[in-house]
C-alpha cells in the first residue's frame, strides 16, 4: 500500500527514530538472554521491551505502514507468553525477535526512501520467522543452547542503529510535529571546521590578552616601586583601571571561548556508545555462528567523539572484534578444560587523555601463538626463514598487521582471506594514530588503538626542566608535592616518594630529556605525581609554570613514533610546546632507540630548547646528523669547524636574529652556498617576503613545522641549491 505523499516526510523521521528504538530493543534482548538476572530485573526488562514493541506498532499504524505494524504485532505475540513466566529468554526466541527487527528496519528504510511500493508482502517472511523458532515452552525447556543459525550481516540495518542517551519516545503526536522531524540545519563539515579554526584564533587571542595583562601588572609594580618616577595618584588610578578592564575583558573572552567550544562539541560530537552498542549484537551473532559463547562489555562508552572520527573507528572496531571472536575465544568445552568460564569475555575500554583517545580491546582467549604466526608468515612469503629467526616476539606479533597475513589455511565466512588487521592498521594511520598488540599465550590478547582528537582544547600543565618547557595532560596529573627529607627514600640505585602510604618511584625530568645527569630531588623541588595505565610515578621538575587550556595537535608523521611526546601545542606568541606522553613518563627507564645510518648534516639554530628538540627529531627521522646551537654566535663558531648541508634558523633571537645570521653566512666564501631556512612564529606574507629577501632559501612558520613541513622544505631547498638531497 503506497504511503500518503503528505506523510512521506514524516516517514523519514519515523525511520530514523525507529532505528533508535530498535537498538534499545536489541540491547534488551541481549540482556534477557544473559544468565544471572533475578526475576525482578527480568520483569523490568520484559516490561520495557513490550512497551518499545507496542510503540513501534502504534507509530507505524498511525502513518499507514501496515506491513511494519504487522511485523511489530507478530513480535509482540512471540513475546507475550514469555512475560507470563518470567525466565531468561531462550536463544532461539532471541534469534527470531532479532531477525524480525532486521526485517522491520530494512522495510522502514525502504519506505523512507520511497521504495515501499516495490517491497514484497511480508507475510511469507513473517511465517518463516515464526516457523524457525520453537514454541516458547519448548525453547525454555531445551537443555542446551540452540544450534547456530543464519544471522543478519554485521553491516546491516541493525548495526547502523544508534542509541543516544535520551532517545525520544515514538508516538503519533510526536511524529505529527514538524519540529520532531526536522529541528535543525544541514551543515557541511568544512563549515564546522572553519568555525573551529576561528575558535582557536579566539583562544590564542585570549592567551595574548593574558600575557598583556601580566605586562601591565609588572609595569604598575615597577612604577609604584621606583620613587624617581613618582607617578601621580591619577596616573596610578588610570593604570589600575586599565589593568582591571583588561582583566575583565580576559574573563569575558574566556567565557566566550568556553561557550563556543561546548556548543560546537554538542553539534559535532556523539557518544562513542553509538558505534559500540550495536557491536554487542554482532559479537553475539558471530559467536552463535561459530558455535562459541562470548559477551562484550564496554567501559567508557559515555565519551563523546567527533562524528567523522566515529565513522572511521566503526570499521576498525568491527575487524578487531571479529578477529577476537574467531581467533581468540576458544570453544566452550576447550575453555572449561583450561579452567576458564565457558563464555568468553571481551572488553572494550575507551579513555580520553587530553586530545588523545585510547581504545583497548582485550579478550581472555588463547592468546597469540608467535611460532604459528612466524610459520604462517614464512609460508605465505611475507618474510624469509632467516628474517624470522632474527625477529623478536614483539616483531613477530606485529606480522599479523601485514596485508595478506592469516593463520588459516582455508577460507571461511569470517577469516582466511588475509584482510582484517591490516585494514585496522591502515585505518589507524589514516587517523594519524597507531595500533599496538600485547598477548600472553593461553591468557588472552590486548589491542590498543591510539588516535589524536581534533575537536576542542584540553587542560595542560606546563613544567620546566633546565631551560626546556614541556606540557603534561592534566588528566594524567594526580597531584603535586614538594620534595622533603621526610617524604623521600633515597637508595643507592633509585629514589622513592612516600605518597599516601605507598612508595612511588621518582624520576628527574631533566635526566629523562637528556639535559643533565640523574640526581635525587633537592629539598623543596616540585614533584608531579603522574598516573597512566595503572602505573604511578613522581616526576621531579625545576618549576611548575602553570596550567592552560590548549589544543594538542598530533606530531608530524616523521616523528609520530617518538615515544616521549604525544603531540604539540602552540602558545600565544607562536611558541611550540611539546606535550609528554603519560605512558612514557611513568616508565622508570627511557626506551632506547636504534641509531640509523646518517650522512647529511644539518645545523639547527634556535634559542628555544623545545623548538630545537622538535626540529632535531624531524631531521633525524629523515636521516640527518643534527647539531644544535642556542644562538647566532654559537652557530658561527660551529661553522668555523664543521661542514653542514643545511641551516635551519629561528628568525626572532635576542642576541643575533635570523636575518643577521644569514647575512654573515652569505658573506663568507666557505658558507655562502649553504641552503638556509628561516623559521618564525610570524606567518604573515610580509614577514615571509622580508625573510626571503634577506637571503633565506625557505621560510616556514612554526605552525607549518608542527604540521610536518620541515623535512619536506629542507629537501626541497637542498635540491634547488644542488646540495646532497
Amino acid at each position: 500500500m503506497p504511503v500518503d505523499p503528505m506523510l512521506q516526510s514524516l516517514v523519514a523521521g519515523f525511520s530514523s527514530e525507529a532505528q533508535e528504538v530498535c537498538q534499545k530493543v536489541t540491547l534488551d534482548l541481549l540482556e534477557l538472554e544473559r544468565e544471572g538476572l533475578d526475576n525482578e530485573a527480568l520483569g523490568k526488562v520484559y516490561t520495557r521491551l513490550a512497551r518499545h514493541l507496542h510503540t513501534l506498532k502504534g507509530s507505524a499504524a498511525s502513518l499507514g505502514l501496515q506491513d511494519l505494524s504487522s511485523i511489530a504485532h507478530k513480535l509482540e505475540d512471540a513475546l507475550a507468553p514469555l512475560r507470563k513466566d518470567i525466565k531468561p529468554m531462550p536463544r532461539s526466541i532471541v534469534d527470531m525477535l532479532l531477525h524480525g527487527l532486521d526485517l522491520f528496519l530494512l522495510r522502514a528504510q525502504a519506505h523512507a526512501e520511497g521504495r515501499g511500493e516495490a517491497l514484497p508482502d511480508p507475510t511469507a517472511a513473517l511465517a518463516q520467522l515464526v516457523a524457525d523458532a520453537p514454541p516458547p515452552e519448548e525453547a525454555a525447556g531445551a537443555a542446551a543452547p540452540a544450534a547456530a543459525v543464519a544471522h543478519a550481516p554485521a553491516s546491516g540495518a541493525t548495526s547502523a542503529a544508534v542509541a543516544p542517551a535520551a532517545a525520544p519516545q515514538l508516538s503519533a503526536a510526536s511524529l505529527a510535529d514538524d519540529d520532531a522531524v526536522d529541528a535543525g540545519w544541514r551543515v557541511g563539515s568544512h563549515q564546522v571546521t572553519a568555525l573551529l579554526r576561528e575558535v582557536e584564533r579566539l583562544r590564542e587571542f585570549r592567551m595574548r590578552l593574558e600575557d598583556r595583562l601580566r605586562d601591565i601588572s609588572k609595569a604598575v609594580e615597577l612604577l609604584t616601586a621606583r620613587e624617581l618616577l613618582a607617578p601621580s595618584a591619577r596616573a596610578r588610578a588610570m593604570l589600575a583601571s586599565v589593568s582591571a578592564g583588561v582583566r575583565s575583558d580576559g574573563h569575558e573572552a574566556s567565557d566566550i571561548v568556553d561557550s563556543l567550544e561546548e556548543g560546537l562539541k554538542s553539534i559535532t560530537t556523539r557518544p562513542v556508545r553509538t558505534i559500540l552498542e550495536p557491536l554487542q549484537r554482532m559479537v553475539r551473532d558471530l559467536s552463535r555462528q561459530l558455535g562459541k559463547q562470548a559477551r562484550l562489555s564496554v567501559v567508557g562508552a559515555e565519551v563523546s567523539l567527533d562524528r567523522r572520527l566515529l565513522e572511521k573507528l566503526k570499521g576498525a572496531m568491527v575487524h578487531l572484534l571479529r578477529n577476537a571472536v574467531d581467533h581468540g575465544i576458544e570453544m566452550p568445552d576447550e575453555r572449561e578444560r583450561a579452567g576458564k568460564h565457558h563464555e568468553g569475555a571481551l572488553t572494550l575500554r575507551v579513555e580520553q587523555q587530553g586530545n588523545i583517545l585510547f581504545i583497548e580491546l582485550s579478550d581472555d582467549g588463547r592468546g597469540i601463538d608467535v611460532m604459528a604466526v612466524r610459520a604462517s608468515a614464512e609460508r605465505k612469503g611475507l618474510i624469509t626463514a632467516e628474517e624470522g629467526a632474527r625477529m623478536h616476539e614483539t616483531q613477530i606479533r606485529d606480522l599479523i598487521f601485514r596485508p595478506g597475513f592469516s593463520t588459516r589455511s582455508d577460507v571461511t565466512d569470517t577469516s582466511g582471506r588475509g584482510v582484517g588487521l591490516d585494514a585496522v592498521r591502515a585505518a589507524a594511520e589514516s587517523m594519524q594514530g597507531r595500533i599496538e598488540v600485547m598477548s600472553t599465550k593461553g591468557s588472552g590478547t590486548r589491542f590498543i588503538l591510539t588516535v589524536p582528537m581534533e575537536l576542542g582544547s584540553s587542560p595542560v600543565l606546563t613544567v620546566r626542566a633546565v631551560d626546556a618547557s614541556v606540557g603534561l595532560p592534566m588528566l594524567a596529573v594526580e597531584s603535586t608535592q614538594l620534595a622533603t627529607k621526610e617524604n623521600l627514600r633515597i637508595g643507592r640505585l633509585k629514589t622513592q616518594l612516600d605518597y599516601n602510604g605507598q612508595l612511588v618511584p621518582v624520576a628527574d625530568l631533566g635526566s629523562r630529556l637528556g639535559l643533565r645527569a640523574a640526581a635525587p630531588p633537592s629539598e623543596g623541588q616540585p614533584l608531579i605525581i603522574v598516573q597512566s595505565g595503572g602505573k604511578r610515578l613522581a616526576l621531579a621538575v625545576d618549576a611548575v609554570v602553570g596550567d592552560r587550556d590548549l589544543v594538542i595537535r598530533p606530531l608530524p608523521a616523521e616523528v609520530r613514533d617518538v615515544p616521549a611526546y604525544q603531540g604539540a601545542a602552540i602558545l600565544s606568541r607562536g611558541e611550540l610546546l611539546l606535550i609528554l606522553r603519560p605512558g612514557w613518563v611513568v616508565t622508570e627507564a627511557a626506551p632506547q632507540t636504534l641509531a640509523m645510518p646518517q650522512s647529511r648534516r644539518a645545523l639547527v639554530v634556535d634559542d628555544s630548547l623545545t623548538a630545537r628538540a622538535l626540529h632535531r627529531a624531524m631531521l633525524e627521522a629523515g636521516g640527518f646528523t643534527v647539531h644544535l646551537a642556542a644562538s647566532g654566535a654559537r652557530a658561527l663558531e660551529r661553522l668555523q669547524t664543521e661542514v653542514y648541508d643545511v641551516i635551519i634558523c629561528d628568525l626572532e633571537m635576542e642576541e643575533m636574529n635570523g636575518t643577521e645570521l644569514i647575512a654573515k653566512v652569505r658573506s663568507q666564501p666557505d658558507t655562502k652556498d649553504i641552503p638556509c631556512i628561516l623559521v618564525s612564529a610570524n606567518d604573515s606574507s610580509g614577514a615571509r617576503a622580508r625573510g626571503l629577501s634577506a637571503g633565506a632559501d625557505g621560510y616556514l612558520s612554526k605552525r607549518e613545522c608542527a604540521a610536518g613541513r620541515l623535512l619536506t622544505e629542507v629537501l626541497d631547498v637542498m635540491s634547488r641549491r644542488g646540495a646532497r638531497a
